[in-house]
């Protein structure tokens, strides 16, 4: 039987890491990159301001609450972006098989190689000698476990997952560390007496799907370490966005537009990483009863910035009726990227 070797590379901080490589005064000080104002979130936070709970889309004033002596700095895409073509540059050395995820993670598929694990340990040795930056790395049989690995000994780590310890070692792992299962799915799991790898695979397919609807197929192959997904190198996206499920039911129109703000700006980041442009913004609401509506709205250009993207997003919020039903979850998409131009069309330029 073929065995896939993939590798998960991760940049430990990275915008973070940046800041603090090219100005020295910031080295060991707590650091957060993003927009310190009332609207404002985190993108990226050092190490040293984790350690205070301060984590990526935490609202600015949440994370000076938790570490008033933060430090904000105003993200450079420009910097971040020449810093990532240098380390795929470095990728593109042990095989065409890249798959990136965003500015700052891929996946890569070296089954082709003697040792991936070797590979993996020569990648981090050559990012850090290019960039002057740490990386993580996660080695194993497919995308679920090689992603689960590289977060194992963050920062600056290096973990395997050999096939023969596959299936010890998903049996242990709690839910949460499974792709795709978040904390309020986690918790429905918890209810439910789940809280391993080991629980889930006493579940048979069909009660899971019955109880998570088609992401039951994905956990009932992740509790049995089985991730058929490929490395796709060539991976068009068409959408990009984030969501979020509230704790607790919500109608706090305020609480709501707080909520959007920062799912504009986690959403427009990712957008920005993947290189990503739209004409469609998509606001999905879903009630307490469980009933989901969405509301679109189509631009005749790509949106220019983010505000104008979380504007638009906010125009949608209002079109939407809270007053018979509290929300339990609100996402934001951005969609329609444009379509490449024709041979020999002038194209549209903004003067």
């Amino acid at each position: 039987m073929h065995i896939r070797k993939i590798i998960h590379i991760d940049m430990d901080a990275f915008f973070a890491a940046v800041e603090q490589r090219d100005n020295p005064a910031l080295r060991g000080l707590p650091v957060a990159v993003g927009h310190d104002g009332p609207r404002g979130v985190v993108a990226t936070a050092s190490y040293e301001a984790r350690r205070f709970g301060v984590h990526s889309a935490l609202s600015a004033a949440r994370a000076k609450a938790l570490c008033p002596q933060l430090i904000f700095i105003p993200g450079r895409m420009d910097v971040y972006k020449a810093v990532s073509r240098q380390i795929r540059a470095i990728f593109r050395q042990y095989t065409d098989l890249v798959e990136p995820l965003s500015i700052d993670e891929a996946f890569l598929d070296v089954s082709h190689l003697p040792c991936a694990t070797q590979a993996a340990r020569e990648i981090k040795t050559k990012i850090f000698q290019t960039t002057r930056l740490t990386a993580s790395a996660g080695v194993s049989v497919n995308k679920m476990l090689a992603k689960i690995a590289s977060d194992y000994q963050k920062p600056n780590g290096l973990f395997v997952i050999k096939p023969k310890q596959v299936e010890a070692f998903v049996a242990k792992l709690p839910v949460e560390k499974f792709f795709g299962i978040g904390r309020v799915t986690a918790q429905k799991m918890h209810r439910l007496g789940i809280y391993t790898g080991a629980d889930l695979r006493q579940k048979s397919e069909a009660e899971l799907t019955a109880l998570f609807g088609k992401a039951g197929h994905a956990y009932f192959g992740y509790a049995r370490g089985i991730d058929e997904r490929q490395v796709e190198p060539n991976r068009k996206h068409l959408s990009v966005g984030a969501e979020n499920t509230f704790a607790a039911d919500t109608a706090d129109l305020s609480f709501l537009r707080r909520e959007l703000a920062q799912l504009a700006h986690k959403t427009w980041l990712r957008a920005q990483q993947m290189h990503f442009s739209g004409k469609t913004v998509t606001l999905k609401l879903k009630y307490a009863d469980f009933k989901q509506i969405t509301r679109s709205q189509t631009f005749e250009q790509p949106l220019a910035s983010e505000a104008d993207f979380l504007q638009a997003g906010e125009n949608l919020l209002h079109k939407t009726d809270l007053s018979r039903q509290k929300a339990r979850l609100l996402g934001l998409t951005l969609s329609n990227p444009p379509a490449p131009p024709l041979p020999g069309r002038q194209l549209w330029f903004d003067f």
